[in-house]
């Protein structure tokens, strides 16, 4: 995997929380400024300067940045500032605060994750909003979907490369008497077998599917869930057939149709620009026949660089 933001090779905080300082005075903010030093560093090395800005001026760089800004660009720089536990974390809770859901969000995350990663984001909700997060996604979701969404949290997946050919026709077999070949729909198995089995296993269960009936196992999906469920057990499947891949498409919806969805955007930049935006970027122009940093200028919506 290739990320676009890598660590700065000659970084010295002192310098970048000086100059961050210096475009914070005068009449309005130096914005040029604060681009090229936060994009341009890992988020290891933010965290340095700003633990650097305090011993040097006695301030919260977050504060200060949050006094300068405005809109989408505060919001930007914000979540580029913020550890990525505690900013899911944050996420998962407004996700779920006040009337409604916003179920994309519990999607994007816990669909996509390893256990580590759940895991450490549960520890983080908890130190910050002071209950489980399992409890908050129970009294905010309901039926497959919790179930889907709870199975995730437990974050208890088979992660190893173990394949059995054997095991991977029995679970097509399994899933296919769950849907296809039955009067309704048996949730459980499709949850046990998503849920649980390791990728590796996984990708040659879908490959089984499609020899047996002929079709791709999301034709099943469609056919027999509806709304968040499918949603969510679509995002599984795709997740571990090409991640870059989902994370483009999930890109292109927060930009489609009347309106950006300009907290998912800024979201997904965010926390995918460490890990694996080069190969998001090649899957976006393939599906969508232009390219992500045009399509984002597009939208007019966001700020950031990608």
């Amino acid at each position: 995997m290739a990320p676009t933001v890598i660590p700065c090779a000659n970084f010295n905080d002192e310098a970048d929380a000086e100059a961050l300082k210096q475009a914070f005075r005068g009449f309005g903010t130096d914005e040029a400024a604060v681009i090229e030093i936060i994009t341009k560093r890992s988020n290891a090395q933010r965290r340095q300067i700003a633990a650097r800005f305090k011993t040097m001026y006695g301030k919260c760089l977050i504060k200060e940045l949050k006094s300068e800004l405005r809109g989408n660009f505060e919001d930007v720089i914000v979540a580029l500032m913020t550890e990525p536990p505690e900013y899911y974390a944050k996420e998962l809770h407004d996700a779920m605060s006040g009337i409604g859901t916003d179920e994309d969000v519990l999607i994007e995350l816990l669909c996509t994750m390893s256990n580590q990663e759940i895991r450490t984001i549960r520890q983080a909700y908890e130190a910050s909003k002071h209950r489980p997060l399992e409890s908050d996604i129970k009294g905010d979701t309901s039926g497959t979907f919790k179930r889907l969404m709870v199975s995730l949290c437990n974050a208890c997946r088979d992660e190893s490369m173990a394949v059995n050919p054997e095991a991977a026709k029995r679970d097509a077999q399994a899933l296919l008497r769950a849907g296809e070949l039955r009067l309704g729909t048996d949730e459980s198995t499709f949850n046990m077998v998503l849920c649980q089995r390791n990728y590796a296993h996984l990708q040659l269960v879908f490959q089984e599917y499609h020899n047996i009936t002929g079709h791709d196992i999301e034709k099943a999906i469609k056919n027999e869930f509806s709304g968040d469920c499918e949603q969510g057990f679509l995002a599984v499947i795709r997740s571990i057939k090409n991640q870059p891949q989902f994370f483009a498409r999930m890109l292109n919806k927060s930009m489609k149709g009347l309106g950006t969805n300009d907290r998912q955007l800024i979201r997904l930049v965010v926390t995918r620009c460490e890990v694996d935006m080069v190969e998001i970027k090649r899957e976006y122009q393939a599906m969508f026949g232009e390219s992500l940093a045009d399509a984002i200028k597009v939208s007019d919506k966001s700020r950031t660089s990608v």
